[in-house]
């Protein structure tokens, strides 16, 4: 049996503003109707002899996973939940702790879950051929033919071949320079790293524990004292705390002599960056892709993408373009890597746009900040069919709901009133509330805040059905 083990614990920070801390790139649908989490999950469809996927991922992003998977009918073999990133060999010690709990031993591929795969029955025959080796006790990663030179992946030196489709690992090289990308693609000796592997459960617990005892009996520990959380496993806080962060290539393929890379031609893309973006999409006739409300007058090479309004641009070449409701990114196509620089700014500066989207998503639906000055904000909440926010009260606000659409059952102090499209309610600052909907359509409505302070963190949770702690509402935005 193959368990796919999907790490979805990213941040995608070199594709800001679309993908923020909150909201990052494998939750989005960034070029098709499905999310990148999603498409990693349905490329494995009709692959034979393959099980649930086990889903690694981040504490804050775990409702959207949920719902992400719930949308495409997968329930999961678990979701285990990180409580802080510590890199892809923590990630992977976890997922194979866990799967070893059964007493069985599958065969793990790990897959990170913002890739593109254009062909997938290449794919499915790259596993295959992944599995036979690994069946032996080899510890399989995929490694892609190079096409450009991309200073944006590592990369992997051949060794002694092992027919056609494989070779030893001669050695993992860090992110060259352009001149050296250049060199190694003309080579023919080297070959994208994909950060993708295949191996048996009990080959990698092996490895690691020679290589990184450490790691693998504090995971251990972690994952015998953690808890199941609704749909989550949670393991234990502090311990896995203790781990140092470091990536599988560093804490074992470099230091294996069970290292074997599977050549890999599937049209593999990691998406790292608007120029990866730029280079899979479709272009018109002057090579832009363009995305939205877009008019262009002499530009091409571009990649231009306005999410919320009309955007025009005028006589640029090889640029991005990317507009949201919050931000805009304007870089030379050659420089997006280099948007990193900027989020390290936003959050040196404490600024929310590093972490969160104007549109904030909530295991209850999400809501939107449509207009706010000093002591008020007015926002658009959006509540899912059947679902209900948190029984809480605010210090610093009060607030004004107005039904748009559905139906809201509000409970306000020991009072419950049912509300219709037009109608609408008050709630007194340091009253206790809760909104519900109980219907089987979506409920809009227009939150009106007025106060003296209107952050996020002014909040009393006194009681939650997604099991959030009140401990965390008031320390953090993202628990909110």
């Amino acid at each position: 049996m193959i368990v796919p083990v999907v790490l979805a614990g990213g941040s995608g920070t070199r594709l800001w503003p679309l993908s923020r801390e909150l909201y990052p790139k494998q939750l989005i649908n960034m070029y098709n109707r499905h999310t990148m989490l999603q498409n990693t999950v349905l490329r494995l469809n009709k692959m034979e002899e393959t099980g649930p996927p086990l889903i690694v991922c981040n504490d804050v992003h775990r409702f959207m996973t949920a719902e992400q998977l719930h949308r495409i009918q997968v329930v999961p073999h678990a979701i285990i939940l990180e409580p802080d990133a510590k890199n892809t060999a923590p990630a992977i010690a976890l997922a194979a702790v866990k799967l070893m709990e059964r007493q069985q031993d599958p065969m793990m591929l790990v897959l990170p879950a913002d890739h593109r795969i254009d062909n997938i029955p290449a794919f499915h025959k790259g596993i295959q051929a992944g599995r036979d080796l690994a069946d032996a006790g080899y510890l399989i990663t995929f490694g892609i033919e190079p096409v450009t030179p991309e200073t944006g992946y590592g990369y992997i030196q051949k060794g002694a071949a092992m027919g056609d489709s494989a070779c030893h690992i001669k050695r993992f090289v860090e992110k060259p320079d352009m001149q050296t990308a250049l060199n190694y693609m003309r080579s023919k000796n080297y070959c994208w790293n994909s950060g993708m592997f295949m191996f048996k459960t009990s080959a990698i617990l092996s490895e690691l524990e020679t290589h990184t005892p450490d790691m693998v009996d504090i995971c251990r520990q972690a994952v015998a004292k953690g808890n199941q959380d609704l749909d989550f496993f949670r393991v234990d806080r502090d311990l896995f705390e203790q781990v140092l962060s470091d990536s599988i290539d560093y804490a074992v393929m470099e230091k294996t002599d069970k290292g074997v890379m599977v050549f890999l031609d599937a049209g593999w893309n990691d998406l790292g960056s608007f120029d990866a973006l730029w280079q899979t999409e479709t272009k018109d006739q002057n090579a832009n892709v363009l995305k939205g409300d877009v008019l262009t007058h002499d530009v091409n090479d571009s990649y231009i993408n306005a999410q919320s309004r009309l955007v025009t641009a005028v006589g640029l070449d090889s640029v991005v373009v990317v507009e949201t409701k919050d931000a805009v990114l304007v870089s030379p196509r050659n420089r997006v890597q280099d948007v990193k620089q900027i989020v390290n700014q936003l959050k040196a500066g404490q600024r929310r746009e590093s972490s969160t989207h104007a549109k904030v998503y909530r295991p209850w639906g999400d809501y939107e900040t449509i207009d706010q000055s000093h002591r008020y904000q007015v926002k658009r909440i959006t509540v899912k069919p059947g679902a209900k926010l948190s029984l809480q009260k605010h210090f610093h606000r009060a607030e004004h709901w107005t039904v748009v659409s559905g139906s809201a059952i509000v409970t306000r102090g020991n009072e419950q009133v049912l509300l219709k499209e037009d109608e609408s309610t008050y709630i007194p600052l340091g009253t206790v509330h809760r909104l519900e909907n109980p219907g089987k359509i979506p409920l809009e409505l227009i939150e009106v805040q007025s106060g003296p302070y209107l952050g996020e963190d002014d909040i009393v949770r006194l009681d939650d059905v997604y099991g959030r702690q009140q401990e965390n509402c008031c320390k953090s935005v993202k628990n909110i």
